[in-house]
């Protein structure tokens, strides 16, 4: 319950609320719009501020971060967590929440601030022991087992079922608070409300995650080159074992493979040292004609016959003297002396030329010893830059290995996925089946209570109804005629009054219900007077505080049972666009 909303700022208009319906009217001008100006007098502002109050983001929008507002502290007099407390919030340090009263119980304890004495929580704090107090959340709320869950009941989704905000598009349909809100946690949201296990469209919401995810890994995968072969395990399995098979391949070469310093030159050693033997072979061909031809001079050198031609002079009756016959001996050994020294000579000319060869031979084998040491080194390994380009041709073909892996396992998984899938999305069915029939007291109360209101408001009852969906919980409301703007809002109405009904009778809730003049914006007068009726009696009743801002001139003046004045209702603290200082704040900005 609201007690009091107060201001340090002077010209902000106190409010003082009681038990059950309060109507807080704003006299409107003449010609008047809610566009002329931010705040016109304060209805929406009202709710805002609620908001405010209650943990919601402060961002550099928010009217309380304007130049008008941020120096000014808002406080509500409230009860929570089983004691009445006041609660305080500026603009200015929206993170921090200011509390008097006794919190020595709460589970979240305030820290004392030593400079202004004052007991302090955190706005996350704050949110989190509301949920706890309000909503029976845990503290660690969105955990479970020690990890976050994305998918579970917050406060604020909560809270603003019962404060809902025109703003934000909480006029639009009955089980959304927010344009904003996502289908999921409308779901777990108004499950958790009505009493039904919020852990379902959670795990639900879960699925819808992964079925995502799923598409994005097959848009991911034939964009990213499968083609033909996305979604094909067993082809991608044959180009897996190909790829994997001639990258170890290529790693093995890598491995055993010996780079050679200075490759290059000896490659160059080698070209030499094979020129040079031929070269060598060349000279020793050439000598060893030479030794055949020497070897013939040597057999074919005979001194001159002088024996024949005495003879010859002899056979002719030529007598010639002693004289003569000497000087024929002298010439003879002449002869001999020369053919003697030229069979030397080409002796030690053979000699030279064998000794040649045997030194060109001997520098042959010693230069092919060495030829054949560095073709060995060479036949061992290769080049730095040989090496690098097997490195890199490696790392390519694993590249493209581990690429086909990974394709693999895409497919793999898109392939068995959907199938679990398929099954999750069945169980879950089954457990929602299985929910709402363990569970039809709570929904039975909740249809009846829906049925009650709208019987009340029109001749035919509404209908609420709760369904199992592959898709998770579905809450269908119904009044005839729902094509009228005014119907959609009393269907709003109406299931607002159920959740704030049903939560007080379980204990859970803020402990009072919200309603802005939007709501009632089309309404036939006698439906808004039955609904004003409807609040004050399901409020008293049940034990909740039913709260509603309203124009002045909207407000009914008949259609109301006899012996209800409405009037008793009205907070004595009027609002007026009609002045400057006639709005909530007092003041106008913009």
């Amino acid at each position: 319950m609201i007690h009091s909303i107060t201001s340090d700022l002077p010209s902000f208009k106190s409010l003082r609320f009681n038990e059950g319906l309060n109507i807080l009217l704003a006299d409107k001008s003449k010609g008047a719009t809610d566009r002329q100006s931010r705040n016109g007098a304060g209805k929406t502002s009202f709710i805002d501020l609620l908001h405010f109050l209650f943990g919601s983001n402060a961002d550099k929008d928010s009217i309380f971060r304007s130049e008008a507002l941020v120096p000014w502290t808002f406080e509500a007099r409230i009860d929570v967590g089983g004691a009445i407390v006041d609660i305080a919030r500026s603009g200015g340090k929206p993170s921090r929440i200011r509390l008097q009263g006794d919190t020595s119980f709460w589970p979240i304890q305030p820290t004392l601030e030593s400079k202004s004495g004052d007991m302090i929580l955190s706005n996350e704090q704050w949110r989190a022991f509301l949920g706890n107090a309000l909503f029976r959340l845990p503290l660690d709320a969105g955990k479970e087992n020690g990890e976050r869950s994305r998918f579970s009941p917050t406060f604020r989704s909560l809270f603003s079922y019962f404060v809902r905000r025109q703003n934000a598009g909480g006029f639009a349909a009955p089980t959304q608070q927010s344009n904003m809100q996502q289908t999921w946690d409308q779901q777990v949201a108004v499950s958790y409300l009505l009493g039904l296990d919020a852990r379902i469209p959670q795990e639900f919401q879960e699925l819808r995650t992964q079925e995502k995810a799923m598409v994005e890994l097959r848009k991911a995968a034939r964009d990213g080159g499968l083609g033909r072969y996305f979604g094909t395990a067993a082809d991608l399995r044959t180009r897996v074992t190909i790829a994997e098979a001639r990258a170890q391949r290529l790693r093995e070469r890598v491995s055993s493979f010996n780079v050679v310093p200075e490759y290059t030159a000896l490659e160059h050693e080698a070209s030499d040292i094979t020129r040079r033997i031929s070269a060598l072979n060349n000279e020793n061909t050439i000598d060893r004609e030479l030794i055949l031809q020497l070897q013939d001079s040597l057999t074919t050198e005979q001194p001159p016959a002088t024996v024949s031609l005495d003879r010859l002079y002899r056979e002719a009756g030529v007598v010639l003297p002693d004289t003569v016959a000497r000087r024929f001996e002298e010439v003879a050994q002449f002869h001999e002396a020369v053919v003697k020294n030229r069979r030397s000579h080409l002796s030690s000319e053979i000699e030279a030329t064998e000794d040649r060869i045997k030194q060109r031979e001997a520098e042959r084998l010693r230069i092919d010893h060495r030829r054949q040491e560095i073709m060995g080194i060479l036949a061992s390994g290769g080049a730095l830059e040989h090496y690098s380009r097997i490195q890199e041709e490696a790392g390519r073909a694993e590249a493209e290995a581990e690429g086909l892996r990974q394709r693999l396992l895409t497919a793999e998984r898109i392939e068995s996925t959907k199938a679990e899938l398929d099954i999750e999305r069945a169980r879950l069915l089954k457990s929602l089946q299985d929910d709402l029939h363990e569970r039809s007291e709570v929904v039975s109360e909740a249809i009846l209570v829906f049925e009650e209101l709208s019987t009340a408001l029109y001749e035919k009852a509404g209908s609420l109804t709760i369904s199992a969906t592959p898709n998770g919980p579905t809450v269908d409301v119904r009044i005839d005629s729902q094509r009228s703007k005014g119907i959609t809002n009393m269907q709003i109405f109406c299931f607002d009054l159920m959740l704030a009904d049903l939560a007080a009778r379980r204990g859970i809730g803020p402990g009072f219900l919200v309603h802005d003049s939007h709501l009632f914006d089309g309404v036939d007068e006698r439906q808004v007077a039955k609904a004003l009726q409807l609040g004050a009696d399901h409020s008293s009743k049940t034990g909740y505080q039913y709260i509603v801002t309203m124009n002045s001139d909207a407000l009914p003046r008949d259609g109301f049972r006899p012996g209800f004045d409405v009037e008793a209702f009205v907070n004595p603290t009027k609002l007026t666009d009609a002045t400057e200082t006639g709005g909530l704040f007092g003041l106008r900005f913009n």
